[in-house]
């Protein structure tokens, strides 16, 4: 679930889709392999660059609430997140520089170091936890693939990906992928322990066109050992390839 950075970075990272040629026809004509439809999808989330408008509705047991932020991205290895609303939220920043997460919080004014078992904390009383923001969005470099079946998925014909991770050290060690033949989105994704327990899910609810490339607008995670209906994650606007200032991504911007 690359997700909040992926997300809210989580989720945003992705998606995506660049222009095809006629290659993407030859995939479809002949019988292709997991890891070919895994790296195609892959191609598709990359984005040099991007800045995303997003907005989180938590869903409780009890109640519901909005968070919306604003995250520049650069790369796979840089974010910086501003939290915009609601009042007790805004002001609230988070950095991601490699494989260091830091929050910042107003209310104390104190930087906070996310590390060890924190990283199991949930973002916001989201769905979704810091270790998904700082998973390697890169899913061929964490897992193989292989090609269990096909499916229908809201009328689009999907191939089902089983993916098995190259090293034991993972929050998610199998996940099951439905994607998109056409556009090499992700529409559904179940993520599992190694025992094979299922740990979360996600569902894609709406896709949008932006720069010939297709993004998820609308994605609900839910992790199944929680409470609640889940997380809706909507990108209300995004910009690729933007033009990023340095100073966002250093500690000193945490504060301003």
């Amino acid at each position: 679930m690359r997700v909040l950075f992926w997300v809210i970075l989580v989720v945003a990272e992705g998606i995506l889709q660049p222009r095809f040629t006629s290659e993407e026809g030859c995939l479809q004509e002949r019988a292709v392999s997991g890891d070919e439809i895994l790296n195609r999808v892959d191609q598709n989330m990359f984005s040099e660059n991007r800045i995303v408008v997003s907005r989180m509705v938590i869903r409780g047991e009890r109640e519901s609430r909005s968070v919306e932020a604003k995250s520049w991205q650069r790369g796979t290895s840089e974010a910086f997140t501003e939290f915009l609303a609601p009042a007790r939220e805004k002001g609230t920043k988070m950095l991601k520089l490699h494989d260091m997460l830091w929050t910042y919080f107003p209310s104390t004014d104190r930087t906070i170091l996310i590390a060890g078992q924190m990283l199991r904390q949930s973002v916001m009383g989201s769905d979704l936890s810091y270790e998904d923001m700082m998973e390697d969005p890169h899913l061929p470099h964490l897992y193989s693939a292989t090609v269990a079946s096909e499916d229908t998925l809201n009328g689009r014909e999907c191939w089902i990906l089983d993916l098995k991770a190259k090293k034991e050290d993972i929050a998610y060690y199998t996940r099951r992928l439905w994607v998109d033949k056409a556009r090499y989105v992700i529409l559904r994704e179940n993520l599992y322990a190694k025992s094979g327990r299922l740990l979360k899910r996600m569902d894609v609810r709406e896709v949008m066109r932006v720069q010939n490339r297709w993004l998820a607008k609308s994605i609900l995670y839910k992790d199944v050992l929680k409470d609640g209906e889940g997380t809706e994650f909507v990108v209300e606007s995004i910009a690729l390839d933007a033009k990023i200032p340095d100073y966002l991504f250093s500690k000193a911007s945490l504060r301003r």
